[in-house]
This record gives structure tokens, sequence and C-alpha cells, in this order.
């Protein structure tokens, strides 16, 4: 048993080496929303989804008190 451990142990470790590895070389590239960008030009369903999300918020702030100092 102790030898299974120390071998999973051993396996383990050189994940995480590797994982340590990637994250250090793929933070040296562009940020992650450099990469998607234009992802969803002309995709009606995206748009639909902005449009209403934009109507969403529109109806709260409509809805909301005028002031919030009283």
């Amino acid at each position: 048993m102790p030898e299974k451990l120390e071998e999973r142990v051993a396996l383990l470790e050189a994940e995480v080496a590797r994982l340590k590895r990637k994250v250090e070389s793929d933070s040296s590239q562009s940020p992650w929303w450099e990469k998607i960008t234009g992802t969803f030009a002309n995709n009606s369903a995206y748009n639909e989804a902005m449009r209403l999300g934009s109507e969403y918020r529109k109806s709260l702030r409509s809805s909301s008190p005028e002031s919030f100092d009283e």
C-alpha cells in the first residue's frame, strides 16, 4: 500500500508541476477577453440577449426610487 501511495503522490506532484508551468506560460500571453473578442459577431442570438438584458436593466431603473437620500 505505501508503494502505491508514494506512486500516486509522485504522479500528483508531476501533474501539479505541469499545471504550474502551463499557468505561468499562459499568463504571459494576452488576457482571456482579448482571445474571445469578436466571437459573437453577427450572432442574432447574442444580439437578442444583449437587447433583452438592456431592456431588463432599464426596467429596473424606471421602477427604482428617485432618491435614496430621504
